[in-house]
């Protein structure tokens, strides 16, 4: 059985009570044992020293593209990116073509990822059929295949009726339903925050209440239906209001927050002269949303940090501000600017934001990850805090190239990963 003997990093793992120098075992694909000064026959060593070592991150928003959209992203470069962002299992969208709304759509996925996936990928099937937002999915058939979380990610479900119906479901396979919270008759062509920076560069704004408005609402049809709502991608301090109300009352709900939303605001959209990669939805907020957002996460109202990583091509995003694609890419950026964003600052606690990225997603999506306790999944990242770095979009493993930290330094950099016990990165280089 192949042993690896990672020595000497800050292991930092507080669901298990670690936030301390030691020295991690894996035997085979499972944490072995933790410990002061391990030593072990044969075991092929990692050197830690000076590093951070945490569980392996769990994205809970993952665009792979495929199948269908491959000349954007597929499965095989899709991980290897999230592997070259410290993450070990991602759940991948459903917004293909087809939508993945069927077993046969889950079982693709499973079986591609098993097959071509550098990490593990857990499929999240569509709420509707076709993601119109007219008829329920095969969510029972779609679970027993393997999907773990449910979502019409890219669309929000606008019928309550449909959305009622749906967390009725969660509620009787126990699986959560991801919503992309947004008012069409609301949002319009927005292709901005509405506001100052909308008018100053003559762009259509989307205003917060297209966010909020559809917040409230699920936050009502899941307090009278109970189930397990999860809120995508939250960007404004109202939303944030909103859930800390319903977490109040004992609603089931949790949410995510995107690395972008945390540290970035719409005045780049002014400061980069109409970039494209500024450009998503729901859009950068005001510098007073995004410090409700941090607040929020560090307090622990935000559950966990997903990255929304919606990689397009050139052509995707070469076009017209109102006229281009959604999106930014950001897997292998997300630990390096949150770090260099908010921890260095001060603004998070580094083990709240691994907490963030591993204990709290894996537990909305209730599998066993983002632990390193003993006789766990051996998922690892070992991270080097102290390591500055450009981004270079050149150098991705992702095929996509669309994001605005294009010559961005940042400190915080993945050093090593290990996906069931199997080093799949070392020193940055995937293997």
């Amino acid at each position: 059985m192949q042993k690896i003997l990672i020595k000497g990093g800050h292991v930092i793992d507080l669901g298990n009570g670690r936030d301390t120098k030691a020295d991690l075992l894996v035997e085979g694909n499972r944490i072995a044992a933790i410990g002061d000064q391990l030593t072990v026959e044969g075991a092929e060593v990692v050197d830690a020293e000076g590093c951070t070592v945490s569980p392996g991150f769990v994205d809970l928003h993952v665009h792979l593209r495929e199948p269908g959209f491959e000349y954007k992203e597929d499965i095989f470069t899709g991980t290897r990116a999230a592997a070259r962002g410290g993450f070990t299992s991602i759940v991948c969208m459903p917004n293909t073509e087809p939508v993945i709304d069927d077993e046969t759509g889950v079982r693709f996925v499973r079986d591609k990822a098993g097959q071509h996936g550098a990490v593990r990928v857990y499929p999240a099937g569509a709420v509707t059929k076709g993601q119109k937002g007219e008829e329920i999915a095969e969510i029972g058939l779609m679970h027993e295949a393997g999907a773990k979380m449910f979502s019409d990610d890219g669309l929000p479900v606008v019928s309550a009726r449909v959305m009622s119906t749906a967390l009725t479901y969660s509620k009787m396979f126990g699986v959560p339903i991801s919503t992309h919270e947004e008012d069409p008759t609301l949002a319009g062509d927005g292709a901005v925050n509405f506001g100052r920076i909308s008018t100053l560069m003559g762009l259509p704004g989307m205003p917060e209440e297209a966010e909020t408005v559809m917040i409230a609402r699920d936050l009502e049809l899941c307090r009278r239906v109970g189930g397990h709502l999860h809120i995508g991608h939250v960007s404004t301090a109202r939303s944030v209001a909103l859930i800390a109300g319903a977490k109040e009352d004992g609603v089931n709900v949790t949410c995510e927050v995107t690395p972008h939303h945390l540290t970035l605001t719409e005045d780049l959209v002014r400061e980069s002269d109409y970039d494209t990669n500024t450009k998503m939805k729901p859009p950068l907020r005001t510098e007073s949303d995004r410090r409700a957002l941090v607040t929020a996460l560090r307090e622990g109202i935000i559950d966990a940090v997903a990255t929304d990583h919606a990689p397009h091509s050139f052509d995707d995003k070469d076009r017209e501000y109102i006229f281009a694609d959604n999106g930014i890419v950001g897997l292998e950026t997300a630990f390096a600017l949150l770090h260099d964003r908010l921890v260095l600052p001060g603004d998070l606690p580094l083990h709240r934001l691994i907490e963030a990225l591993t204990a709290a997603p894996a537990r909305i999506l209730g599998v066993d990850a983002g632990t390193l306790r003993e006789g766990a999944l051996a998922d690892i990242a070992i991270l080097r805090t102290d390591q500055e770095w450009a981004v270079n979009p050149g150098d991705f493993a992702s095929k996509g190239r669309n994001t605005p930290l294009v010559g961005w330094s940042l400190t915080g950099k993945v050093e090593t990963v290990l996906v069931d016990g199997k080093i799949v990165m070392r020193g940055g280089e995937l293997l």
